[in-house]
């Protein structure tokens, strides 16, 4: 469940934890982001940071490699100390013990504690890729913020979650001292509403990718249609004498339709075969950058792909084959 909201306190988070106030809720975090130069010794590197609260591995299930992570009094007592990220400990610390050692995110000096286990892209982020500091800390030395960006919480059970947000609602409401009849300042999702947003966004983006084929699909259909009526043209006496030896309508329509069948296969298993190698870069790629990333080829998406330019090779074929079909056998022999 997460919170986004530019109002939300760390008071708020306190007042959500109890037990009084929303029954359901074992856990809560809260987040403040952001970006800046993060010093080891002389070396400098742009990297991300969050600043979070204790309960973080409770929430995203994150777990310890080495050291440890932040206890509670830590989140508010300013304290300068930092647990990273598995792929920030290659970047910072390739050979090297981290534990114990000092980096400086915006010229304040920060001891690093602890490193997590790796654990890949979680959507269109990588906590591999985060520094991680207490919340306080962040806020106020880095940041120079008294808000929370946002905040996600840990519900007991699948089948609370619908109390559970109606009385996180209630509570920053209160919190918030809105008036019945005001809007809220706040906004409360659940994971199914996020993937809910999530699939949306990738069904836009199918259908325009679907449109972007069915038009390519299209053009190539009129393209090849367009080079069988040129060879029709430029085989006129060829049909002519094929029909002056005894060669029936259906006889040019089949060779023609072959023809045109066999140039669609060729460049739709050219496309495949490119296809195939862009997808393979690009997993190797994404893989690169620290993303999980599979490179999964089906056979029944290359049966598809072969049979769609079978049919498209097909159809535009017809009215190039019935054309030639249609050719006098005198005319054609007069053709020059």
């Amino acid at each position: 469940m997460g919170i986004i909201t530019t109002t939300l306190k760390y008071d708020d988070l306190l007042a959500l934890s109890k037990k009084r106030n929303v029954p359901n809720v074992t856990d809560i975090t809260g987040y403040v982001s952001g970006s800046a130069t993060i010093k080891k010794g002389s070396e400098s590197f742009q990297m991300s940071y969050q600043g979070v609260m204790a309960s973080l591995l409770n929430i995203e299930n994150s777990k310890i490699e080495k050291g440890r992570f932040f206890i509670k009094d830590e989140d508010t007592n300013l304290s300068r100390v930092a647990v990273l990220g598995f792929n920030r400990v290659q970047d910072l610390f390739p050979n090297e013990d981290p534990i114990g050692k000092v980096i400086t995110v915006k010229d304040v000096n920060f001891t690093v504690v602890g490193t997590l286990e790796k654990r890949g892209s979680a959507a269109f982020s990588s906590p591999d890729d985060m520094v991680y500091v207490p919340i306080f800390t962040a806020q106020k030395l880095l940041l120079g913020i008294d808000y929370i960006n946002f905040a996600r919480a840990k519900i007991d059970s699948e089948e609370n979650l619908a109390r559970a947000k109606e009385d996180i609602k209630k509570t920053l409401r209160e919190e918030h001292k809105i008036k019945e009849g005001q809007e809220d300042d706040f906004s409360v999702r659940d994971t199914a509403q996020a993937l809910s947003m999530l699939s949306n966004i990738t069904n836009v983006l199918k259908y325009f990718l679907a449109s972007i084929a069915a038009i390519s699909l299209l053009v190539g259909g009129v393209g090849i249609m367009n080079i069988m009526l040129i060879a029709v043209n430029q085989r006129i006496r060829e049909i002519g004498l094929r029909k002056a030896v005894g060669a029936r309508n259906i006889h040019i329509v089949s060779q023609f339709i072959i023809e045109s069948i066999s140039v669609t296969l060729i460049g739709g298993i050219v496309g495949i075969i490119i296809g195939i190698l862009i997808s393979y870069l690009a997993a190797i790629i994404i893989q690169t950058l620290g993303y999980t990333w599979q490179f999964l080829i089906t056979w029944q998406s290359m049966v598809l792909g072969v049979s769609v330019t079978f049919f498209v090779g097909l159809i535009f074929g017809i009215y190039p084959a019935r054309k030639a079909s249609r050719v006098s056998p005198m005319e054609a022999l007069r053709y020059e």
